[in-house]
């Protein structure tokens, strides 16, 4: 059976997470010694009226994070003990800065939806296989 080629809409999910890599992707082709980026203030720190430590303002930690993050989406969502105990102390601090509530809400919902998704794929599956038996072809494709 021929998978038909994808046409997304420009406001699917998959377009907006396509648009997020290729910026990231970009982004990393583009600096080539990210550790230049280290204390480059970010340009939100800039504005009036914030005032962001600079461990929260650094451009390298921004780098890291979005780097992060388009890996968790392209290869899934996999953390190692101490690494889910860190975000869970990260999280449970007052104050988070907007990057890490944004990098926070982002892994909850690509988790969310992630799991949502492997179960409707199952039923998929489930739906296809009882079908093939219902008909007799059991076995095809298989």
């Amino acid at each position: 059976m021929r998978v038909p080629e994808l046409q997304s809409h420009k406001n699917s999910l998959f377009t907006a997470m396509n648009r997020f890599i290729c910026a990231v992707n970009n982004m990393d082709e583009t600096v080539m010694v990210p550790s230049l980026l280290r204390d480059v203030p970010h340009a939100s720190a800039a504005e009036p009226g914030e005032y962001l430590r600079a461990a929260e303002a650094d451009m390298y930690t921004h780098y890291t994070q979005l780097k992060s993050i388009r890996n968790e989406i392209e290869w899934g969502a996999v953390q190692r003990a101490e690494e889910q105990q860190r975000a869970a102390e990260k999280a449970s601090e007052p104050g988070l800065s907007e990057q890490a509530e944004l990098e926070h809400l982002l892994r909850f919902h690509l988790k969310g939806l992630y799991g949502v998704l492997t179960k409707l794929t199952s039923h998929a599956n489930q739906l296809t296989d009882r079908y093939k038996e219902e008909i007799g072809i059991a076995g095809w494709g298989q």
